[in-house]
């Protein structure tokens, strides 16, 4: 009972009893002109316009400038504009289990209370000399991730990987299988028929047992899906400050820095950056560093950054950005996913920065020795195929083709006995 009536307590006390009311003086293409809310509002509040809402983008000495969430028609000269106030959010333990939107409302037809305590949307990330290192390492409930890309408590990886490449179910794999207390998933962008067959199918009533969704889908504006990675990390941070370990899961990064380009445009900015306003930089890296390891008190956000790379170019800003600020990237190549094999990982182009120290002597000597031969035979390939290769030309490459198949399996393998099966897996592979 004493849970229901702080619900009930945080309800009311987020009824506003006074509410600024400015007017529209002007709309132009895609945002509006208010007066009277330039001396009271901030940047980035939300504002009530009729039944929609908005976001404010711009101030002057004149008024303030809005970017409504949905399409300006009917709106007129004059109609009131009702200040809402930051944008916050309050997650609350009874969100496990349930999918929401990015404003903290509920998705799937169940009512759902607020926490006791409202969350800044865009908060800073822990003191940098207060947190702890990277910790041990985790099973997640996959062979390659067990072994040679190892995923350790509080590291933060990027998952890079076009469009239907198996992005997704590999995410949901993590949801279920990684070691966590619970796990936040943000749908950034993501097609509206997609999220339930998401949340039934691939993730499953296992996944979904212990997960908070929090989905904005493709359809909507360009601030709902922003507002969807801040929102999920701030519900990642309300559970991290309880002492629990986090499994953050976005999919995806490209479609949060598109939302934010489009809200930047309309704010004046330009876009510079091959497309892309110099401020994505900053936001990109700003809500990457909110994950990672706590402070001493607290507990832990081990996150995986999904990104889609069109073309599988590694060097669009996105990915670039991403790149440098996290602990390890994973990439996934469409030609692998071609011949039926998933995870559609490339090895020899993923790494993972918990290495060496996340293996022991033993298990570092099984991990090189892997790309040793993958490599060797990535490298003689195209004469394998073309069968201009002699066997007994190179013994490396020689062992590389008996070993192959096995590693190729390999690397496809579920792991549910947990990592220390998966090595022993890993050395009969080695050992053909």
């Amino acid at each position: 009972m004493a849970g229901l009536f702080d619900a009930l307590q945080a309800e009311i006390a987020a009824i506003a009893p006074v509410r600024r009311i400015g007017r529209i003086t002007e709309i132009g293409r895609g945002t509006l002109a208010v007066s009277g809310l330039a001396g009271c509002a901030g940047l980035g509040d939300r504002v009530c316009i009729g039944r929609g809402y908005g976001e404010v983008i711009r101030l002057s000495r004149e008024g303030a400038t809005i970017l409504p969430d949905n399409p300006p028609e009917g709106i007129r000269i004059g109609d009131p504009v009702d200040l809402v106030g930051p944008a916050t959010i309050a997650p609350d333990d009874s969100w496990i289990g349930r999918i929401v939107d990015p404003y903290g409302l509920p998705l799937d037809g169940r009512p759902l209370f607020r926490g006791p305590v409202s969350r800044p949307l865009r908060a800073a990330a822990p003191a940098a000399a207060q947190r702890r290192h990277l910790g041990g390492r985790l099973r997640t409930g996959t062979a390659a991730f067990d072994t040679l890309l190892p995923l350790v408590r509080g590291q933060r990886i990027g998952l890079f990987a076009g469009s239907g490449v198996g992005k997704s179910s590999l995410l949901a794999k993590f949801a279920r299988g990684v070691e966590a207390d619970v796990v936040v998933i943000a749908l950034i962008g993501e097609r509206g028929r997609e999220l339930r067959d998401f949340t039934e199918k691939v993730l499953g009533p296992q996944g979904m047992a212990r997960s908070v969704v929090v989905a904005a889908t493709s359809d909507q504006s360009p601030l709902a899906r922003r507002r969807c990675a801040w929102a999920a990390m701030s519900v990642a941070e309300h559970f991290r400050d309880q002492g629990r370990h986090v499994l953050f899961l976005a999919d995806s990064i490209t479609r949060f820095a598109e939302a934010h380009r489009e809200v930047a445009l309309a704010s004046g900015e330009g876009g510079d950056l091959r497309g892309y306003p110099p401020s994505v930089a900053h936001m990109i890296m700003s809500l990457a560093e909110r994950a990672g390891p706590g402070p001493q008190e607290a507990g832990d956000i081990t996150a995986v950054l999904s990104v889609l790379v069109a073309g599988s170019d590694m060097e669009e800003p996105v990915a670039d950005i991403l790149r440098g600020v996290l602990d390890g990237h994973v990439v996934m190549d469409r030609r692998i996913a071609e011949r039926g094999r998933f995870p559609a990982i490339d090895l020899l182009r993923s790494v993972s920065r918990s290495l060496p120290d996340a293996a022991n002597a033993e298990e570092n000597a099984l991990i090189g020795e892997a790309r040793r031969l993958l490599g060797a035979y990535d490298r003689a390939e195209m004469m394998i195929q073309a069968g201009l290769y002699s066997k007994g030309s190179d013994p490396v490459v020689d062992r590389a083709i008996r070993v192959w198949p096995a590693l190729d399996g390999f690397l496809a393998e579920d792991s549910p006995e947990g990592i220390a099966a998966s090595f022993r897996r890993l050395a009969a592979c080695l050992a053909l």
